[in-house]
Order: structure tokens, then sequence, then C-alpha cells
């Protein structure tokens, strides 16, 4: 898929979901469509609503007015679209990976902020907490992140200098990339090694410089059944779990009080203000420190000394930088 039609799917979900009544077809057409003849737009929008449901998005379609039989509009219920709460253990995080990186792209960001303005300067009135449903929690910022992806909606080969895991020497690698995966904390691309012909799997921070396509697109053919996720963790190093001690502002974190192996309310905190709560958690050492931060001043960690230095190392650093 490529980054204009995946921000078409992406900005048509936004409207749906959004709005609270039913959204006419006209409108769709004059806010997201707008240089498409009748025939494209027709084509093409028949084509978007039917990847969104492949995707699992309920568009539901119904009467404008009640009382007339006027043009069919189209609707998400966020009630409908919502997941249950899912408890995900670290190496299942990587099944919401590429969504995550798809959302948190500035240029996808940029067209989430650009549908909604449109919307609001329209009088339309919005429920803009409906895409907290569809807003991941996981961030991806490796330099190489968007080369690998656009290549694996392409189909394109992949050329970077790489660095082994212990080794300082730097190897040129070619690669057709099959998807791209998280992994015990650490983003990893998986595909067939053109020079090795054998599938092999990289760790996206040990790419060096500038990865860059090449060659046509359409190269090659994922093979089938392939299931980047499960490739991830059969080729990835064993993780490593450490048990950290964290407390959590009263009625915060609750995705870590989720995987919690102990909760003790009611503890003395960094500060007597609020009430807090210690959290017992056996985790993945790599990237635990870039997750408790997301939740900023609502989590104080306690132990290991190691992470609490990284929390506070990454803390000064942008404090530094502001």
């Amino acid at each position: 898929m490529n980054e204009r039609k995946s921000e078409r799917l992406l900005n048509l979900l936004i409207m749906l979901l959004v709005q609270r009544h039913f959204v006419p077809k006209e409108r769709i057409r004059s806010l997201l469509y707008p240089d498409s003849s009748t025939d494209a737009f027709e084509k093409m929008f028949e084509r978007d609503k039917e990847e969104l449901r492949s995707l699992g998005v309920p568009i539901e379609v119904g009467q404008m007015d009640a009382f007339f039989a006027d043009e069919p509009g189209y609707r998400i219920r966020p009630d409908e679209f919502a997941l249950p709460d899912i408890a995900l253990e670290p190496d299942e995080a990587a099944i919401i990976g590429l969504a995550t990186k798809v959302w948190e792209h500035a240029r996808l960001a940029e067209a989430t902020t650009e549908v909604v303005r449109k919307l609001t300067a329209l009088g339309v009135p919005l429920d803009v907490s409906a895409l907290d449903i569809v807003q991941p929690r996981l961030s991806a910022d490796e330099p190489s992140f968007d080369v690998f992806f656009e290549a694996v909606q392409e189909r394109s080969a992949v050329e970077f200098d790489y660095v082994r895991s212990g080794q300082s020497e730097v190897s040129r690698r070619r690669l057709h990339p099959w998807g791209v995966a998280r992994y015990a904390g650490r983003w990893y691309v998986v595909g067939h090694d053109l020079d090795r012909d054998a599938e092999r799997l990289f760790r996206l921070s040990r790419v060096r410089g500038r990865a860059r396509k090449v060659g046509p697109a359409i190269a090659y053919e994922v093979p089938p059944g392939t299931d980047v996720s499960e490739v991830a963790r059969r080729l990835a190093p064993a993780p490593r779990h450490e048990r950290a001690v964290v407390l959590a502002r009263a009625g915060a974190g609750l995705p870590l009080r989720r995987e919690a192996d102990e909760v003790t309310p009611g503890v003395t905190g960094p500060d007597d203000r609020t009430s807090w709560d210690r959290l017992v958690l056996t985790r993945t050492a790599t990237g635990l420190a870039d997750e408790l931060l997301g939740y900023g001043a609502d989590v104080y960690v306690e132990e290991p000394a190691e992470l609490r230095d990284a929390v506070v190392s990454r803390l000064s650093a942008v404090g530094g930088a502001a």
C-alpha cells in the first residue's frame, strides 16, 4: 500500500469515527476525494470501504433522516470499534508494532490534524476523544524504520550497512524485507538475505548510515504463510528479564497495573500531595525505561538503580534540550 493510499484510508477512518452522526457520501467526497471525477470517486470509495472492513473496521450504513429515504450515510461507532482490555506480553506487543508506527509517522499525523481541521471548519460536531481507541502507545524512532516500512509495502530490495552484535566491523547487506516487527523492546526487519540466500533478522538500531531502496518495486513475493512476528521471536536473541519496583500515582499506569506481580496501595511516594501505589514488575529489560518514561511524572522508579538512572538520564537530556 503506497503512502497516499495509506493516508487516504487513515483520513476516512478518522472522519467516520469522530463524527456523531452518519456522514453523507458527498461530504466525504468533498473533503477526502476533491480532485476525483464521479466515476473515480465511486471506485476509490468502494475499494477504501472494503479495505477498512477487511481490517476489521465496522463501517455502518444508515439513513441521514429516519423519516425520509434520502441518501445513506456512513459512520463508525466507537463502542463497536473499541477493543476490550487486552493484557499483552512484551513479545506479543509486536502484533501492533506496524500500526503504531503508521499512526505516529509525522506525515500521517499531519493528515490527522488536517481532516479534523476541515471538519471543524464546517461546523460539524466532533468527538475527537474517539481517536484514543485507535492510538497505540508504542514508539518507533529508529532512523531507518521508514525505509524498511516503505520497502515492505512496495516489495523493493533494501541495501544498508550493518554491525553485528559484539563486532565493530560494518558490512554491506542486501535484503528483500518481508516485514518489520517489535520484539523484546527492539525493532527488527525480517526478510530474505540476498547475499546469503536465507531468511535473516536485522535489528534496526544496528543499521549504520542511511538505508536505501534499490531496484524496482514488486521485485519479490513474501513466502505464503509468513508470520513476521513468529520469525522475529524465532531468530532474535532470547530476551533478558528483570524485576522492577515502581511507584504509580493512584489511578495512573493502568497497563502497568494489569501486568504487575504485586500491587501495594497507599504507600509513601516522592511527594505527600498525592496517593501512590507500589508495583512489582517482571519485565523485559530492554525498552522498559522508554515505556516508563511515557507515563511522565505519574511513575517513579524505586529499583533497580540502573533502571532509575536510565530514566533520570533520559529526563535530564530532554530537559537540557528544552
